[in-house]
């Protein structure tokens, strides 16, 4: 695997993300910010974020295959939440237990996550991009 996350001693101990990714290897992948587009450029889940949060990870499993890799390849993912405030986080981490369900996948949860107040469509509540390293 081209990817250890690890939690170094003397920063803090988060379970729902690794403090630290380390990558080897010899492609770099940068996904786009997905939002909740369907293949037909259909907003999926309007106003459900954990329905628009499982539609942008199943993108990102979609743009990562097309590159050779997959969500193991994943050495940081960036989640923007339209109007974010800490009750949301159910719903986030629900979304991405879902997708991880749908496509086969231990849960890869956020390294950065940021409220932000609009995104491109007034219907998007949520976008995440990703980078990848493959071997």
């Amino acid at each position: 695997m081209a990817i250890n996350l690890v939690n170094p001693s003397g920063l803090p101990k988060i379970d729902a993300y690794r403090q630290v990714s380390i990558a080897t290897g010899s492609k770099l992948v940068f996904i786009a910010g997905q939002v909740a587009w369907d293949a037909e450029g259909i907003t999926v889940g309007h106003g459900d974020l954990a329905a628009q949060v499982e539609q942008c990870y199943v993108n990102i499993g979609t743009a990562l295959s097309e590159a050779g890799g997959s969500f193991d390849d994943v050495a940081k993912l960036t989640v923007y939440v339209v109007d974010w405030t800490p009750d949301k986080m159910t719903p986030l981490l629900e979304g991405i237990s879902r997708a991880s369900a749908k496509l086969g996948i231990i849960p890869v949860p956020p390294a950065t996550l940021l409220g932000v107040a609009a995104l491109d469509v007034p219907d998007h509540l949520v976008e995440i991009e990703a980078t990848a390293i493959l071997g």
